[in-house]
C-alpha cells in the first residue's frame, strides 16, 4: 500500500511538472490566447481520481508554484486553483459518474472560473483587460479534457496506481 502511494505522488510530481512545461513553453501567433490550462486539467483530474491525495494544502503550492513559473501577481493561480479544487472536492463523485462529454462541459465552466478569478485578481493589482479573450483557454481546455483523462488513466493503470 505504501509503494502506491508514493506512485501516485511521483505520478502527480511528474504530471504537474510537466503541466507547468506546457504552460510556458512559447506558441506563435495567437497560441498564447489558445493555450489550454494543463495545470487546472490535472489539478481537476487528480482531485477526481484521488480526493484524498490531491487536496487544497497541496493545490496551493502547485498554484504558488505556477505563479512563480509564469510570472504571474503571487498568489493569483493559487488562489484560482484552490477555489477549483474546492468545487471539484465538493463533487468528485458525480465528476466520476458522468460520461466524458458531460465532464468536458464541467471542465469548460471550472476553467471559465479559474480564468474570471485570475483575470479578477490581476486586474485588483492594476492589470486591465479589454476583451473576452482571456476566456478561450476554458474552451480549449474543455477540447483536450478527454484526451488527458484517457491519456492519465492509460498511465495509472500500467504503472497500477490507485
Amino acid at each position: 500500500m505504501i509503494e502506491a502511494v508514493w506512485g501516485n505522488r511521483w505520478m502527480m510530481l511528474a504530471s504537474v511538472l510537466l503541466a507547468l512545461l506546457l504552460a510556458v513553453y512559447p506558441l506563435p501567433g495567437v497560441g498564447p490566447w489558445m493555450r489550454p490550462e494543463f495545470v487546472v486539467l490535472l489539478a481537476i483530474y487528480w482531485v477526481m481520481v484521488l480526493p484524498q491525495a490531491a487536496g487544497p494544502g497541496l493545490i496551493w503550492l502547485v498554484g504558488l508554484f505556477q505563479d512563480v513559473v509564469e510570472g504571474a501577481v503571487l498568489g493569483q493561480h493559487a488562489f484560482a486553483l484552490v477555489v477549483i479544487a474546492y468545487i471539484c472536492q465538493l463533487s468528485y463523485q458525480r465528476l466520476r459518474n458522468y460520461a466524458l462529454w458531460q465532464q468536458a462541459g464541467l471542465v469548460f465552466v471550472l476553467v471559465g472560473i479559474h480564468q474570471l478569478l485570475g483575470n479578477w485578481v490581476y486586474s485588483l493589482s492594476g492589470g486591465t483587460s479589454k476583451s473576452l479573450l482571456f476566456l478561450l483557454p476554458a474552451f480549449t481546455s474543455a477540447l483536450c479534457w478527454p484526451l488527458l483523462v484517457v491519456g492519465m488513466n492509460r498511465l495509472r493503470f500500467h504503472y497500477r496506481l490507485l
